[in-house]
């Protein structure tokens, strides 16, 4: 009996290895990020050619969808909806389809089905125009918006999806969405209301965990918008923790980010001493994440089905330009009315302006370009003060008609408007943290006027800064000098109001500023001024139902044609160290006198 036992136990050994068929099957990851709006290869704003745009990258996957078939994934990381006039039209303007009650389809969502993608992630900007429109959005996608860490309050559930599971030749790819935590610190609650947002390193390791024991995936991808470190850090989370997540939390293979603006590739070592590849393909359709995965299993049969084990994989990426890359003149076709609609709105002549205006100018004093903004802020709201930073590096309203592609230029984001209560001593402190974000202190006349930072000039958010240039505020509203050979907080001396009363630092003042800095973003009110983050929401008493550009538009419109000077109410001091160090730190910059 025990012969019979072994030889049917040796025979079922042998026919098992001989059904067994080793296998190796090559995945291909390409993901973007950080589109805003470039989807096609023409910039709206500035009504010219545009390099990169998902047009490109669509002749870039279907040349690999040639060879890899449905192995090729494609993957969109967020901030999609917000960035150029072709967002701003299909999200606010044109909802509705023609002589219908039905909506029409954003852009958005058409281009990402057309170029059949596989899964999205929500981005902080996404989240900026609003559940009316992302909502809308998400409902017109054949693929899933994915985001792990954004929680519904009223469930306790994500919002959306938090993972979700591609096959391809029987390989399980679980790819895992997350956003960064720190909206609450730029967005006013009404865009996110009914959700809250997790650490990333806790809501990835719960999620993990979930993934490996319920849905035994052969690959796991990470897709975060979330940079690779540092930002906002708080007690609770890292704006940027997506190096964070792939070192802390075992069993990523490969970890695709955004947000930064910033390329990077990357192989680190997790604390379970496995590899993980990590890249970001930075912003505006210019390049992609491109990984390749190959996996080798042993395929059996076993009562009819098809198993395999798992006997090795690995994963190699890149960065890839797609800049040089033909363009997708099928889908341009396909997008011909969208693009003439939109092409049409941009073109309306709104005023007309009477000399050019240059965004570069803000940074070396009181500037036509955002003293333009700062007094239309004050006309407004009939504020006392208003705060604003140069939002474009360099941009230009060139003498003559104005159309709706220059507001664009003159304001880039959708942020509302807002009044705020701040006494006359925060009002200084915040702009000392401007200054101090903003200027070197100066030792010498040979010194900086900026702060620069030559690793940088690559960075397409800081641009040669050594810190964001969205957070440099001036005002308008009072007059002030900036000593820039005074340490760090010492800068600021205000002279008094513009209309000659006297600044008291005790005093209450209304202060009108973009909902970004009102709600925190930059941290000038917070850490700058003072004002508890819980605190913030109490001294709004007025914000605007729209978004700040559609406001300056209508009082460009009213005022016709628009002579556009600077108010020269500050300067830095002294004048003598600042004149010949601006101009060099100018041709640093801009490379041109």
């Amino acid at each position: 009996m025990k012969q019979i036992l072994t030889a049917l136990f040796l025979a079922l050994t042998f026919n098992s290895q001989a059904m067994a068929q080793q296998k190796t099957i090559k995945i291909r990851v390409v993901e973007t990020s950080d589109v805003h709006g470039c989807f096609f290869p023409y910039d709206f704003i500035n009504r010219k050619p545009k390099a990169g745009s998902l047009a490109r990258v669509s002749s870039y996957v279907d040349s690999l969808r040639q060879e890899y078939n449905d192995r090729l994934i494609l993957l969109d990381n967020g901030d999609l909806l917000q960035g150029q006039p072709t967002c701003y039209y299909y999200n606010y303007i044109n909802t509705k389809a023609s002589n219908v009650n039905t909506k029409a389809s954003n852009v958005a969502s058409d281009v990402l089905n057309y170029m059949k993608y596989d899964a999205e992630t929500f981005g902080n900007h996404d989240v900026e125009t609003g559940h009316a429109v992302y909502d809308k959005w998400v409902s017109e996608l054949k693929c899933p918006v994915l985001g792990a860490n954004i929680i519904n309050t009223k469930t306790g559930k994500p919002y959306v999806k938090p993972y979700v599971i591609l096959e391809r030749e029987g390989i399980r790819i679980a790819i895992l969405g997350m956003i960064t935590p720190a909206i609450p610190n730029w967005l006013t609650e009404n865009l996110w209301s009914g959700m809250r947002f997790e650490n990333m390193v806790t809501s990835a390791r719960q999620w993990m965990e979930y993934i490996q024991q319920n849905e035994q995936p052969d690959v796991v991808i990470g897709l975060f918008h979330s940079g690779k470190e540092g930002g906002i850090q708080t007690p609770e989370y890292d704006e940027d923790a997506s190096m964070k997540v792939a070192r802390e939390v075992p069993g990523f293979d490969l970890v695709l980010f955004g947000h930064d603006h910033t390329r990077h590739a990357e192989t680190i070592t997790n604390v379970a001493g496995k590899q993980v590849v990590c890249l970001d393909p930075a912003n505006n359709a210019m390049s992609v994440a491109d990984a390749e995965i190959t996996v080798t299993i042993d395929e059996h049969q076993l009562h009819g089905k098809k198993l395999h084990i798992l006997q090795n994989k690995s994963v190699e990426g890149k960065i890839a330009d797609v800049t040089d890359c033909p363009v997708d003149e099928k889908m341009l076709k396909f997008f011909e009315p969208q693009i003439a609609e939109v092409d049409k709105y941009v073109s309306k002549q709104i005023g007309t302006f009477k000399n050019t205006i240059y965004s570069r100018d803000s940074y070396f004093g009181s500037s036509a370009f955002n003293d333009f903004i700062l007094n239309l802020e004050l006309q407004i709201t009939h504020a006392d003060i208003a705060f604003n930073a140069p939002l474009q590096f360099n941009s230009s309203i060139q003498a003559g008609p104005i159309r709706v592609s220059d507001m664009f230029k003159l304001y880039k984001y959708e942020n509302q408007l807002y009044v705020m209560r701040l006494t006359g001593k925060e009002i200084r402190r915040h702009l000392e943290m401007s200054y101090d974000l903003w200027v070197n202190t100066m030792k010498s006349p040979d010194d900086h006027l900026l702060l620069l930072d030559q690793q940088t000039q690559g960075d397409q958010q800081r641009l040669g800064f050594k810190n964001f240039s969205f957070n440099f505020d001036s005002a308008a509203g009072i007059d002030y000098e900036v000593d820039v050979t005074k340490p760090d907080g010492e800068k600021v001396r205000i002279l008094g109001m513009s209309n000659g009363e006297p600044f008291d630092e005790n005093k209450w003042y209304k202060v009108a500023v973009n909902s970004y800095r009102g709600n925190g973003g930059g941290e000038l009110l917070t850490r700058g001024a003072g004002i508890p983050k819980d605190s913030l929401e109490s001294r709004i008493i007025w914000r605007s139902e729209r978004d700040q550009r559609y406001y300056l538009m209508q009082e460009i419109e009213k005022m016709g044609t628009v002579d556009a000077k600077p108010n020269n109410n500050w300067r830095f001091v002294p004048e003598e160290w600042v004149k010949p160090a601006a101009e060099r730190d100018f041709k640093l910059l801009f490379k041109k006198k």
